[in-house]
């Protein structure tokens, strides 16, 4: 195991991470822009207030310290072509030979993917639907081993709607640091937070075990096609950059492709312009609509949803199969109900949860309501009993 190399008081003996996809060093020793982006590093700002450095990063750098303990350096912020390309980025980067990473289950399906497509093996942990789908801690624990080299989280959470605690953040720092590994925290909707729980970033933590953050504009300013997102390196004691974990991702970014131009551009105002009032009434629609999924699922008997959602766009919940006649699993379910009453229900399966659902509550209120209604109606019509019932009661030929 590597020496930790610079950090806080009771340290870990030290971080697995370390050694990166040794195919990028190649690649990126290939590209000008990875050239042209170490020299801006070795740029000395002190003192000099001409604006030679990255403008953009500047812009994303404070964006993420106005919540943080310590400020984090625009050095240690690569801009990306949205959230899922830092996702591509993180993935390759860390496929070193051997390693591994624990994800999420259910999960953002992406890390897996990119993950199976970089060659690095992936391994998934629970997030408990009892415990407002909280990490199963002492279930990383066991599937770590010594070539484990980051974990990843979702928060506020997509697909289970949950937002975490900074009691239960702080309890995941801690293991990651026990196992000597990083966080890698995926916030893209960050402060899509509408419970009892205010979004609390993983990076206050950076100090406990490093955090890579991954973020964008498209969910909290709803701008998805605009394709701006970062990976930060919320990490106050620099052991992500003396890693070499950053240059890696530069080295990534420096083959891969540029976020759009004229939002670079836009970003700084962005950041730091958007009316308090955009946010609050945003989160006021959403709010609304998570609502409504919620009471409208009560009244379907044959799905119950664990824990009312308090952030994101989405929310898990479980198929009783054991009440509906002739629906074999829940792509079964969901197949049979875009048929019978055009109505489209992403299968848990797909996201490592056999048997339940995910539901998108951002749709209009009122084509939500309709959606669910009909799903109650498609539930009846599948229920035990109701096929004998409809032909004892049909009326002779």
């Amino acid at each position: 195991m590597e020496s930790g190399g610079a950090g806080g008081e009771g340290e870990t003996a030290g971080w697995r991470f370390g050694a990166a996809n040794p195919a990028l060093a190649v690649a990126g020793s290939q590209s000008i822009r990875a050239a042209v982006t170490r020299i801006y590093r070795c740029l000395d700002g002190s003192g000099d207030a001409r604006p030679v450095t990255f403008l953009f990063q500047n812009a994303v750098a404070a964006h993420l310290s106005r919540e943080l303990p310590y400020a984090v350096s625009p050095a240690d912020v690569v801009l990306t072509a949205g959230c899922n390309h830092a996702v591509e980025i993180m993935m390759s980067v860390l496929a070193s030979p051997g390693a591994n990473v624990l994800l999420p289950r259910p999960g953002y399906p992406l890390y897996a993917s990119r993950a199976a497509l970089s060659g690095l093996e992936f391994r998934h942990f629970d997030l408990l639907p009892d415990s407002e789908w909280e990490v199963d801690l002492a279930g990383v624990e066991a599937l770590a081993d010594a070539n484990t080299v980051a974990m990843v989280i979702v928060n506020p959470n997509n697909p289970c709607g949950c937002v975490y605690s900074r009691d239960h953040l702080a309890k995941i720092a801690e293991t990651a640091r026990k196992l000597g590994i990083m966080v890698i925290s995926d916030e893209v909707y960050d402060h899509f937070a509408f419970g009892s729980k205010p979004f609390v970033p993983m990076g206050v933590f950076g100090d406990v075990a490093p955090v890579m953050t991954l973020g964008g504009i498209s969910k909290r300013w709803m701008v998805p096609g605009w394709r701006l997102g970062w990976i930060a390196a919320t990490d106050p004691n620099g052991i992500l950059r003396n890693k070499k974990i950053i240059d890696s991702v530069i080295d990534y970014r420096a083959i891969s492709v540029d976020p759009v131009t004229f939002v670079q551009g836009a970003l700084p105002d962005i950041l730091a312009k958007t009316d308090d009032a955009f946010f609050t009434n945003a989160l006021g629609v959403v709010k609304k609509a998570a609502e409504i999924c919620y009471e409208k699922l009560k009244e379907i008997d044959c799905i119950t949803c664990p824990h009312k959602p308090e952030g994101s766009m989405f929310v898990m919940a479980k198929l009783d199969l054991s009440s509906l006649d002739g629906i074999e699993d829940d792509v079964d379910f969901c197949s049979k109900l875009a048929k019978e009453e055009s109505v489209v229900i992403c299968p848990g399966s797909g996201l490592g949860m056999k048997n339940w659902l995910r539901i998108t509550f951002a749709v209009d209120p009122q084509l939500l309501e309709d959606g669910l209604e009909r799903t109650k109606c498609f539930c009846k019509r599948h229920a035990w009993g109701t096929k004998f019932l409809m032909m004892m009661t049909r009326p002779p030929c």
